[in-house]
């Protein structure tokens, strides 16, 4: 339930829920008063005092208005009857103190005694003529030979008006009362409704502030509050997770620092020894001076092409390279890679061959230069870890409904599936291997920078002692 559903809900039971409460408490105090005091209180006796203090009220209001008109006696006495008969209404004409006129049924002790105790009691009271009682109420008027007039309104009581007016007081009072209660308990049902979820809000801000990013903010209260609460926890996962991520990018950048000073340290020692063999004099021979010199730019280059790998990776992993994608026939790309790059192959007893499993001819977009590096450098690290005397290096193309998968298999020393899943992370290099190895330990970072910039997949499979299958896949273009 939102706010508002529940603030329209919460103001309608203060307003209901009062009426119904006077309502029962006025019948109930009715049944009770009809009982003990043997008045009859009905809904026609409520109906008859009503209209009965409706007439009195209009009858009063009537002279008043015209308090600065002059009353003949004849035309007052005409109207009052007129007014009083639908009541059974009885009225007395007082002049200078004496009873001028009056309704039938009332003597001139009567009138004279009703007209001392309007004077001495307040203007609205009880009075009994032959054992009826009536409600008295004076008004002043202008007689036309008297300045000093009153009217004496008498409207029967005997519809037990007395308990109707009580009625009207407690169910005034009933009203009052049921309302300040219920305002109260729906104000305080209201607010908890808001209050308790902003404590709990609040409490969770409080453990965010202060660095605890495992609190969960819980989801409570109506929709608005949950939908507050919901984005305060999207906030913090997402905090939690930059956090993370921060932490895991200083740890990468100390793997870096660390896995760049080693990778350099080597061929910079190794230069550094040649250089001071030759300061030494100990390369005495041309012969012996061009081999110390051929191998620090050996050296040097292979500085430079770790220091090329980590600039590209760097700018991959930034996105500041663009793709300059084509249309591209798959069978004839890798037709073209494996010419290139069979000759050298040979040379090294490893014969490199395309096993095209597609159907029909299939196209899909691709950076040709940044594709070539990644298929080149997958051979390339292929050769250097073969162990076998007959090397074999198999490029397997085949095809599911949306996409195109590479396989490339060697039958060298393999990767252990232990470490089959870490191959492509940067400057990974598997034990077996390593000590032996050249090169900037990036190619198969940077080839997963750029199958994942193409949108697609590369991941490895071991076959163990039998050697490696690396996985591509790329998606096809229709049609």
């Amino acid at each position: 339930m939102n706010i508002n559903k529940r603030l329209i809900i919460s103001n309608t039971l203060t307003v209901f829920v009062p009426i119904i409460i006077t309502v029962a408490v006025v019948f109930s105090y009715g049944a009770v008063a009809s009982n003990l005091f043997g008045s009859n209180v009905s809904l026609r006796s409520v109906k008859k005092f009503a209209d009965i203090e409706a007439e009195v009220f209009n009858i009063t209001n009537e002279i008043s208005r015209n308090s600065n008109v002059t009353f003949d006696e004849m035309e007052l006495k005409n109207l009052l009857e007129q007014k009083l008969r639908d009541i059974k209404g009885k009225y007395i004409i007082i002049r200078n103190s004496n009873v001028v006129d009056k309704s039938d049924g009332i003597d001139d002790i009567e009138a004279v005694r009703c007209f001392k105790e309007v004077n001495s009691q307040s203007i609205l009271m009880n009075y009994q003529i032959n054992n009826i009682s009536y409600e008295v109420q004076s008004v002043a008027v202008k007689l036309s030979n008297a300045n000093n007039a009153s009217v004496i309104l008498l409207a029967p009581n005997n519809y037990g008006g007395d308990i109707v007016k009580q009625l009207f007081i407690v169910g005034f009072f009933s009203f009052i009362v049921s309302a300040i209660i219920v305002s109260i308990i729906t104000s305080y049902l209201f607010s908890a409704r808001i209050a308790k979820p902003v404590e709990l809000l609040k409490a969770a801000t409080a453990e965010i502030r202060e660095g605890n990013l495992e609190h969960e903010i819980i989801e409570t209260g109506d929709e608005e509050i949950r939908e507050l609460c919901k984005d305060f926890e999207v906030m913090r996962i997402q905090l939690k997770d930059s956090i993370r991520m921060k932490l895991k990018y200083d740890d990468d950048r100390k793997m870096l620092v660390s896995s760049i000073s080693h990778d350099l340290k080597t061929p910079i020692t190794s230069i550094k020894g040649y250089v001071e063999g030759i300061l030494d004099g100990v390369a005495s021979t041309p012969e012996k001076l061009e081999e110390y010199l051929k191998t620090i730019y050996s050296k040097a280059e292979s500085i430079d092409f770790m220091i090329d790998d980590l600039l590209l990776y760097s700018k991959l992993d930034m996105n500041q390279i663009p793709f300059d994608f084509q249309k591209v026939d798959i069978n004839e790309y890798f037709s073209f890679c494996i010419a290139e790059s069979a000759p050298l192959l040979l040379k090294n007893n490893i014969e490199l061959k395309l096993q095209n499993e597609l159907s029909k001819t299939i196209y899909v977009m691709l950076d040709l230069e940044r594709m070539k590096r990644v298929i080149l450098n997958i051979i390339d690290n292929s050769r250097k870890y073969m162990n076998k005397e007959k090397g074999e290096i198999k490029i397997i193309l085949r095809e599911t409904s949306v996409s195109i998968i590479i396989e490339i298999r060697d039958n060298g020393v393999g990767v252990s599936k232990d470490e089959i899943n870490n191959i492509f992370d940067r400057f990974y290099r598997s034990d077996s291997a390593r000590s032996g190895s050249k090169g900037s330990g990036l190619g198969l970072a940077i080839g997963k920078q750029i199958v994942e910039g193409h949108g697609g997949q590369i991941w490895g499979i071991s076959h163990g002692d039998e050697g490696t299958s690396i996985m591509i896949s790329l998606g096809k273009l229709g049609e």
